[in-house]
């Protein structure tokens, strides 16, 4: 989980100062004491990690702070801010061209998911942006990874440019940009080889295919968890052929942070995009100060509203949100809310986006069962129609063979059974209190993941 170590640390420290009606210099130079081991632990930059202490300490001895009516709660605020400006500040877009095709080289070292991101990529500025991208298979050296283009371009429904590996990597580029112009492509993706490590024939080829056409973007593929070698590798690409940004993958899996805390600063380069899955959607835009707000505990509700966005039929929602006043609710439509939770990704994560679920008790460590979810998914398959309309019928005989169809016992039976009922009557408590100009809330039956 990204950034699991780091955020546990941090979150500790700065707990103790929190509620501190005055903070004295003392005080911060103890808490920065643990705040530089925990990014120290967290492999980020030794450089950045002295530039971070040192900001952080100026200000919060300022006298900006020292007046404060809540001095702890504005130090909390100071590490925030310096946590943000130091991955990047605000939100870096792509550079799209004024007059179409943008060009996209995409640069990396083998291994680092380079040519499934560039699909990843494809699919998100087809999605997000309306564009309609051309993908380009410029590793003649690889046979693999065109297969793995061309197989991903299926899979996405996306075009991909390949000439096998007898022609060189630069006529490929030249031919796939008079194709996209034939064509009406708006966005060229081009997926470069990339090598075990940095040597001088790889920049070179990277430097013949930029003179083609200068890119409106570079983007270097990096993997989150080689930690401080992901900083040297981006620092070597930047100063060889100059990079526009970075593209962190498997950043869900790295539970230290470092490179995504390091890059930004000792490039000057922005992180644009991170990888969070290995499913073809899980690539996000990258926020700083969203990303200091989820390792400081304080919830990321902007990201959570987005991912409901993108997965939340509005229609359904308004037509459920009706069942639930009726009381009309159904299984099926319970199966309906599991189908779109899971589409928002790893619950655990979504959970840690809500301001102050670490804070609740039983949230601040969750590791939810997904296999619960498949349980709860297998239990409501094995009913018949009828019992997923009028679960009162279900009686002894009937739990005893929906238990038996499911893998699962008739105490499970029982206790979804309990969940439901008392779901549905706390909805429709909700959505009359909604009807009074109270608060809404959606994504009902979580609660029933925990048991």
């Amino acid at each position: 989980m990204a950034f699991e170590g780091l955020a546990e640390r941090l979150q500790g420290t700065l707990q103790k100062i929190k509620g501190k009606g005055k903070v004295s210099e003392a005080d911060v130079k103890e808490m920065m004491k643990d705040v530089r081991r925990a990014l120290i632990e967290a492999d980020v930059n030794l450089k950045v990690v002295k530039e971070f202490v040192k900001n952080v300490s100026e200000r919060a001895v300022g006298q900006e702070v020292m007046k404060s009516l809540t001095p702890g709660q504005h130090v909390i605020k100071i590490v925030k801010d310096e946590l943000t400006e130091l991955m990047g500040g605000e939100q870096s877009q792509i550079s799209f061209a004024t007059k179409p095709p943008t060009v996209i080289m995409m640069v990396g070292l083998q291994g680092a998911g380079k040519t499934t991101t560039t699909g990843k990529l494809a699919n998100l500025l087809r999605k997000k942006y309306n564009k309609k991208p051309l993908l380009v298979a410029a590793d003649i050296y690889r046979p693999a990874a065109i297969k793995q283009l061309e197989t991903l371009g299926k899979q996405l429904s996306l075009p991909v440019f390949a000439l096998g590996t007898d022609i060189s990597p630069v006529e490929i580029v030249k031919q796939a940009l008079e194709h996209a112009k034939e064509e009406h492509h708006d966005v060229v993706m081009i997926d470069t080889a990339g090598r075990l490590h940095i040597d001088e024939t790889l920049m070179q080829e990277l430097k013949d295919i930029r003179a083609i056409k200068e890119p409106d973007e570079i983007f270097l593929v990096v993997d989150a968890m080689t930690g401080q070698d992901a900083v040297n590798v981006a620092n070597n690409f930047n100063e060889t052929i100059g990079i526009t940004g970075v593209l962190l993958t498997k950043l869900d899996g790295d539970t230290r942070g470092g490179a995504a805390l390091s890059i930004r600063s000792v490039t000057q380069k922005p992180i644009k995009f991170v990888g969070m899955g290995e499913k073809m959607d899980a690539l996000e835009a990258f926020h700083p100060e969203r990303m200091a707000s989820r390792i400081l505990g304080m919830g990321d509700m902007m990201s959570l509203i987005e991912k409901a966005q993108a997965n939340v039929d509005e229609e359904k929602a308004k037509e459920l949100e009706e069942k639930f006043r009726t009381q009309s609710f159904t299984f099926d439509d319970f199966l309906e809310q599991i189908s779109q939770m899971k589409q928002m990704g790893p619950l655990d994560e979504i959970i840690k986006m809500l301001p102050g679920a670490g804070k609740i008790k039983g949230l601040e460590n969750a590791k939810i069962d997904e296999k619960q979810m498949d349980r709860v998914e297998a239990i409501i398959y094995s009913m018949t129609t009828q019992e997923k309309t009028t679960p009162d019928i279900i009686n002894g005989p009937r739990k005893k063979r929906i238990a038996k169809g499911s893998g699962t016992s008739i105490q499970d039976v029982n206790r979804l059974l309990k969940q439901f009922e008392d779901m549905k009557k706390m909805m429709k408590q909700m959505t009359n209190m909604q009807q009074k100009g109270k608060k809404k809330m959606r994504m009902p039956g979580l609660d029933s993941l925990f048991k």
